[in-house]
């Protein structure tokens, strides 16, 4: 019995240490199963998915449009729309939380009327948008003073040839009320000057289609971001001052503002990876260059909701 027992006590350990043996190896074979299987799954929970859309600023279209591309080239799982539609429009759709972007070329400041809704939104300043007077490329004219454009922007001036030009009529044309890149340009050419009821020019509502009018029509005038100049219309001087990013960036060009990307107060994953992505090397350092803008680090004067530029 003894022996038998003996024998029962040795099979009995063998058996148990070569369970164990088995064991450890399948648990280092799990273990690393398990922890590809575990950084799947972290890189699965990293993955981005969603639906973004942007509205407002026709003058931010452009940059938001190229970066959201990029931007879903490296994150298929979401979809991002861009939509024009004016300032106005944006920065109303963000706070009623009908969309997760409002573009602006405004402070919200300056367009929302109940001072609560303020606190719904939050600002993310991308980048710096220079804009300027554009004409049809028959005009002779080169360069005006504030002055100038202001009679012109007002109906008092009417012709080209009041202004050094040709005799010529001139045709105004504005963009829609709504319209940061119009409340941009009226602040810093008009001034506290109101526009006569009597004086009504068209009106567009989006940049391209305002540069489209300018192109085709003889005698014509508008503004512009930067980021539509192109070789079928006309960018004029100010003042003998070029419409340039480095003369934006010591506000030597006074024409100028903020691009804001309105979102939620506490806006969901996707948008704030996108938002993100937008102050990310890879737009700043780049693309908003590229489409025709101005990074926020390059300015050498900064303005506050009132509209005033003051030196770093």
């Amino acid at each position: 019995m003894q022996g038998n027992l003996m024998s029962r006590r040795n099979f009995v350990g063998a058996a148990a240490a070569t369970a164990a043996t088995v064991a450890a190896f399948s648990l280092t074979g799990c273990g690393s199963n398990g922890s590809s299987d575990a950084k799947e799954d972290k890189a699965e929970t990293k993955a981005l998915s969603g639906t973004i859309t942007a509205v407002g600023s026709t003058a931010l279209q452009p940059l938001c449009e190229a970066a959201a591309e990029q931007f879903m080239e490296k994150n298929s799982g979401v979809q991002i729309t861009v939509q024009g539609g004016g300032s106005g429009q944006g920065i109303t759709q963000i706070t009623q939380g009908a969309v997760q972007i409002g573009n602006s070329d405004v402070f919200a400041e300056a367009k929302v009327k109940d001072t609560a809704d303020l606190e719904k939104i939050a600002d993310n300043k991308v980048c710096i948008v220079g804009m300027g007077p554009i004409v049809n490329k028959d005009v002779t004219v080169d360069d005006l003073t504030i002055d100038q454009l202001k009679s012109i922007f007002t109906g008092e001036v009417t012709n080209w040839k009041e202004v050094g030009g040709a005799d010529a009529a001139i045709t105004v044309i504005n963009r829609a009320s709504g319209s940061g890149t119009r409340a941009t340009f009226e602040a810093a050419v008009l001034g506290d000057t109101k526009i006569p009821d009597t004086f009504k020019p068209q009106e567009q509502d989006s940049s391209g289609t305002a540069a489209k009018m300018v192109a085709s029509t003889p005698g014509a005038i508008s503004y512009l971001a930067f980021s539509y100049y192109d070789d079928t219309v006309k960018a004029l001087k100010v003042g003998g001052v070029e419409p340039k990013e480095t003369n934006v960036e010591d506000n030597s060009w006074t024409i100028w503002a903020y691009e804001h990307m309105y979102t939620a107060a506490d806006p969901d994953e996707a948008t704030k990876a996108f938002i993100e992505y937008m102050m990310s090397d890879d737009v700043q350092g780049e693309l908003v260059e590229a489409q025709g803008y101005i990074p926020v680090s390059g300015m050498k004067v900064e303005k506050d909701a009132s509209g005033k530029a003051t030196k770093k």
